[in-house]
């Protein structure tokens, strides 16, 4: 997966919604199905990081198989992180 990179958009006043994710938990049974399943849940979070440029993306590996797609005010906006969990 590479980084992944937004450009700041201005604010806009939209009417209140209901919350947003901030966080995708995902699990896949076969290898082949990662690539693909991790790229979707980015591009999701990209959406809901645009509307106030606060932070970035975190992907977690949890285990093989199990990750995490996560907003994180530790990556900086715009950017897509990865990391493995201990």
């Amino acid at each position: 997966m590479s980084t992944a990179t937004l450009e700041r958009l201005p604010a806009a006043a939209e009417p209140v919604e209901a919350p947003t994710v901030r966080s995708i938990s995902l699990e896949f049974s076969s290898a082949s199905e990662v690539h693909a399943g991790l790229e979707e849940a980015v591009a999701e979070l990209i959406k809901v990081a645009a509307r106030d440029a606060a932070c970035g993306i975190l992907v977690t590996r949890i285990h093989p198989g199990r990750y995490t797609v996560a907003l994180d005010e530790s990556v900086p906006f715009g950017e897509t992180y990865e990391s493995f969990a201990a």
